[in-house]
């Protein structure tokens, strides 16, 4: 496999980062994952736009403009020949002095690497449903870092050992006001009343490029959308649920802590929109 590392293309075993990077000691950096579709990424221009808000938030700064990120990207899965698959893009503050004053650490690190998927996944997953269940894990209500995709992140991945240890395909996370406002690796969407609701980002949650873009095909079918808080055992109740993530697009839930859910039409009508968006944009 061919990586891009700081400006250059290399082997994945040639590719070494410092152990001194503050990414690699703090978790000081950003990361982005983008689904490639015929050789494109989806939804480009949203990923980056959300890298760079995150990088000016944290005050690290983008070693290359995004037209060249872009040629690098292109580049990178043109050398590895990877038409189908997801492509993760890396920044890190890099080597500074030892502690948490980031003095010193000027020369960002920035790198791009490629996972394969199968072109199958995604008829595959027409008609695959996940069991849901609910972290013990609990976010902070109003965490302005929520919204960026910083490359701590524990919490997830606690939940999410708590979601395989159950035999579960995604956790679900509360946040310390008690409401439950996304997934480990999701966003959370139910269904009320025909209308498709959604955590507002002020609950704490990431603002998802998918989850924009299910917004946004809800608008085209002339689907109402809220932006609300719910509880655990309100959601249970809801009409239909379903979580979006690049990786994936839009998965409908079956299961929640063992509960059978209520399953939606719906949710299939805006699954097979948002798989018809990816190819009308990517070929």
């Amino acid at each position: 496999m061919i990586v891009f590392l700081n400006g250059q293309f290399v082997s994945e075993e040639q590719a070494a980062v410092s152990i001194f990077d503050r990414g690699f000691l703090y978790g000081d950096g950003l990361f982005e994952t983008l689904l490639v579709r015929n050789a494109k990424p989806f939804r480009w221009t949203q990923h980056l736009e959300r890298l760079h808000r995150g990088a000016e938030f944290l005050k690290i700064r983008l070693p290359f403009s995004p037209e060249e990120l872009q040629k690098f990207a292109s580049d990178l899965i043109l050398r590895n020949e990877m038409r189908e698959g997801l492509l993760r893009l890396t920044l890190s503050r890099g080597v500074g002095l030892r502690g948490y004053s980031s003095k010193g650490a000027d020369r960002p690190t920035l790198t791009m690497t490629l996972y394969p998927t199968s072109q199958n996944s995604i008829a595959l997953q027409n008609g695959e449903r996940w069991k849901l269940m609910t972290s013990s894990v609990r976010l902070p209500a109003g965490e302005a870092l929520a919204q960026f995709k910083t490359c701590n992140k524990l919490s997830q991945i606690l939940a999410r050992t708590e979601a395989d240890d159950a035999g579960a395909d995604e956790a679900l996370l509360l946040n310390t006001d008690g409401y439950v406002v996304e997934g480990a690796s999701s966003n959370l969407f139910w269904i009320s009343n025909r209308a498709v609701c959604t955590p507002p980002l002020v609950s704490g949650i990431l603002s998802g490029v998918t989850r924009a873009v299910v917004l946004e095909i809800c608008e085209s079918l002339q689907v109402e959308t809220r932006e609300a808080n719910i509880t655990p055992a309100q959601l249970k109740e809801a009409d239909g649920i379903f979580v979006s993530l690049s990786s994936r697009g839009v998965m409908e839930a079956e299961f929640l802590e063992g509960v059978r859910l209520k399953l939606s039409p719906l949710v299939e009508q805006i699954r097979g929109a948002y798989w018809n968006l990816v190819q009308a944009e990517t070929f």
